[in-house]
């Protein structure tokens, strides 16, 4: 399946993909992270269950704490 993360085309494994799925091929499975998926964001619990379609547009940001 290609689609574009964070402005660069990519080809997953699956056919079927959510949102923490794609996450995990990146290995960001456990990173602290906001997701938007075609320009609207995702609420947190929306990760797991939102599936992905071939050619969508998906931007993650890595949630970094500090001072």
């Amino acid at each position: 399946m290609k689609i574009r993360v964070n402005g660069e085309e990519r080809d997953l494994d699956g056919d079927s993909l959510t949102v923490s799925a794609v996450l995990g091929q990146l290995g960001m499975r456990d990173t602290p992270v906001v997701v938007e998926l075609n320009k609207t964001a995702l609420f947190k619990h929306e990760i797991p269950t939102t599936e992905i379609k071939e050619g969508d547009r998906i931007e993650i940001i890595r949630i970094v704490a500090g001072g």
